[in-house]
């Protein structure tokens, strides 16, 4: 398959991982944060940290829309279709986690809410066209790759003069994220309670495909660190950690495009100027793990409030903290690793998560605990037989010398 296969090729991945080990210096760590959950999931999936030399250690970032969405918008989701009566529609993710209340999603539509899962926005405009005496909310996140879609279907609700149709808005940006990551990193240079050590980013991909490699470069220039812009395939993050890994020892920070099949340097300019006309940035949004961020994420535009559902049915927002026992913060901040969490894989698992991270397809638990949990077993377990093999042998040898 054309653009498949050809970047999961295991020879042509030694050959790159040798190279990163060649370029890697000994007295040097690099530590790399994949911002994209797409990209912590292809990490876990084709095993690439096993291929890395030791001080090349790779940083889970917060790129999943679901992981970063705090527990009051979901409760406000939630309120829509139980207090105003409303049809709620949203993707997939949206349903399992966690709420107020040990409640989400799917247990409030279990429990008689109207809320719908939906595979495109456009489905949402179809129910509220098939629906008239209802009111159909989409519940509208994600970062840019999905806000295109959601400005198109308020244009065409504005054409159709659909009266009982709206959306709520939860969509964010990503370079205000990782300006927030670089600002906590500096703040917390050599102390690590509030950002982890970073030293450069692969770029997500399809975020970039819509607002360009361009979109980056400011902070790249600000923090002095290096970005690479990677594909999802396995060979493309092992291409962008060497790129990574070469700017550093060059002292260079910039944005490089490894994903040149797709990515630009203005990205999609339609969508971008779709984008422009629907929406308008938020003074303030808060982002689960990274607190409340300026201009951070996306409200609908003026022209378009008839079908903002936070003014239509009242919305007041109302911040809740995180179960005590869930890490998401630290894990979505890069300060852990899901392995870190005492309720990974124990109290907290897909089936019955505590933290958004683990319910995600992009979440970096739910990629630890799919493709990871049972590797760090084996190295256990491994680690236990060599130590029993010293100990035998040591045994043996005394029993040698005392005879």
């Amino acid at each position: 398959m054309k653009y498949i296969d050809e970047f999961r090729d295991g020879a042509l991945a030694q050959q790159l991982a040798q190279a990163i080990a060649r370029e890697a210096k000994a007295e040097r760590h690099y530590h790399l944060m994949e911002f994209c959950g797409g990209h912590t999931h292809a990490i876990s999936r084709y095993g690439l940290t096993d291929l890395l030399p030791p001080n090349v250690r790779m940083v889970h970032g917060p790129g999943c829309p679901v992981c970063v969405l705090p527990i009051g918008r979901i409760d406000s989701a939630i309120e829509l279709a139980r207090e105003h009566g409303a049809m709620v529609c949203t993707y997939a993710d949206t349903m399992r986690v966690p709420a107020s209340g040990g409640i989400s999603l799917i247990k409030a539509k279990a429990q008689g809410a109207d809320i719908r899962m939906l595979y495109s926005c456009a489905d949402a405009l179809t129910l509220a066209q098939k629906h008239p005496e209802r009111q159909v909310v989409f519940f509208a996140i994600g970062f840019e790759t999905t806000t295109p879609p959601t400005a198109l279907i308020l244009k065409q609700a504005k054409a159709l003069g659909l009266k009982n149709f709206s959306v709520f808005c939860n969509h964010v940006l990503t370079p205000p994220a990782i300006t927030c990551l670089l600002t906590l990193a500096e703040a917390s240079a050599g102390t690590g309670q509030i950002g982890a050590r970073l030293d450069g980013f692969i770029g997500p991909a399809h975020v970039s495909t819509v607002i360009g490699s361009g979109a980056y470069e400011p902070f790249v220039a600000r923090f002095r660190k290096p970005m690479v812009i990677s594909g999802f395939e396995p060979l493309d993050v092992m291409q962008a950690i060497l790129m990574l890994v070469r700017q550093l020892n060059e002292g260079r920070a910039e944005v490089e495009n490894e994903f040149t099949r797709a990515v630009t340097r203005e990205g999609n300019v339609k969508a971008k100027a779709l984008m422009a006309e629907t929406f308008i940035l938020r003074d303030s949004f808060e982002w689960r793990g990274l607190g409340e961020m300026p201009k951070s994420a996306l409200q609908i535009h003026p022209d378009y409030r008839a079908f903002d559902a936070e003014i239509r049915f009242g919305l007041t927002y109302r911040k809740v903290p995180d179960h005590k026992a869930c890490q998401c913060s630290e894990i979505l901040r890069g300060i852990k690793a899901p392995r870190d969490c005492k309720v990974f894989g124990t109290a907290c698992t897909p089936d019955n998560p505590l933290g958004s991270c683990m319910v995600s397809s992009e979440g970096a638990c739910a990629a630890h605990y799919t493709y990871g949990r049972f590797r760090d077993k084996k190295k256990a377990a491994e680690k236990t037989a060599k130590i029993a093999a010293k100990n035998a042998a040591e045994n043996a040898a005394t029993q040698g010398t005392n005879t």
